[in-house]
């Protein structure tokens, strides 16, 4: 079993795993028994090299305490989880935003889902978050975003907009 398995078996059994998009599916199944979820755009790769347990289709709560919210454009199925823990809202979106030297960004990597990703972002522009917990990261910044205000997060995401409508692949 692989360290990062191991850190996370050491919090206690993992209920599932949420997919955000097709692309992390390139690493195979995990080193742990877990039901796997992902969107139903983005089902059919992921399950080339993974078992799935089930698909989102739209919009909807897991529990009382995660938000499933379609976030498409990174991929057609690309997926955000908003996680209120009880004192934080954290925002994980895989490469959907990332965060590039301190400034969050994103990665059109599809022309033809350019509009799907700017209707994602007006999205998540409105969102109230604490934590931007990305997939990736530069290794000169932190591995997180912090969130102080919610017009702290309409400014960084307008910037992200902007860019991508000015034809921008970050």
């Amino acid at each position: 079993m692989n360290d990062s398995a191991n850190a996370i078996l050491d919090r206690g059994e993992a209920e599932r795993m949420l997919i955000n998009h097709s692309h992390e599916s390139m690493y195979g199944m995990p080193d742990m028994d877990v039901p796997i979820y992902v969107h139903e755009r983005d089902s059919v790769e992921v399950s080339r090299s993974m078992h799935l347990a089930g698909v989102f289709t739209q919009r909807q709560m897991i529990d009382n305490d995660i938000e499933v919210i379609p976030t498409p454009g990174h991929t057609p199925g690309t997926t955000s989880y908003l996680w209120n823990n009880g004192s934080r809202r954290f925002l994980f979106t895989g490469d959907f935003m990332w965060i590039e030297h301190g400034e969050w960004k994103a990665v059109v990597l599809d022309e033809s889902l350019r509009g799907a990703y700017l209707e994602s972002l007006a999205i998540v522009r409105d969102l109230e978050f604490d934590v931007l917990v990305p997939w990736g990261t530069t290794e000169d910044g932190p591995s997180f975003g912090l969130a102080r205000t919610p017009t702290e997060i309409r400014e960084r995401v307008d910037r992200i907009i902007e860019r991508v409508q000015a034809g921008g692949n970050r």
